[in-house]
């Protein structure tokens, strides 16, 4: 114990434990830890994938909707493949 007592004492001083306790303190407890960031940065690049995705549906459904407004044959094809809809004198049979 005398032996780590003098080690202590030799090596260690206030102010390298005082910047210890300050660098652990900022790293792991505070409220911007190192884990919580690494967290943050993880929760932030999930949200940019589905921002992403979400663009692409809406780029998709614009340019549906775009054809539905002006193309009569991509109307009467949606309605008809999605809504089962039929001409008066036509028989539809649904395969699946």
């Amino acid at each position: 114990m005398k032996n780590f007592y003098a080690w202590c004492k030799r090596y260690l001083s206030f102010t390298l434990l005082a910047a210890l306790i300050v660098a652990v303190l900022v790293l792991f407890v505070n409220e911007n830890s190192l884990f919580r960031t690494v967290g943050q940065e993880r929760r932030i690049a999930e949200l940019e994938d589905a921002i992403s995705e979400a663009t692409d549906t809406l780029e998709y459904y614009r340019e549906l909707n775009h054809s539905l407004d002006t193309d009569k044959e991509t109307m009467e094809r949606i309605v008809r493949e999605q809504y089962h809809m039929q001409h008066s004198d036509e028989d539809v049979y649904i395969y699946e």
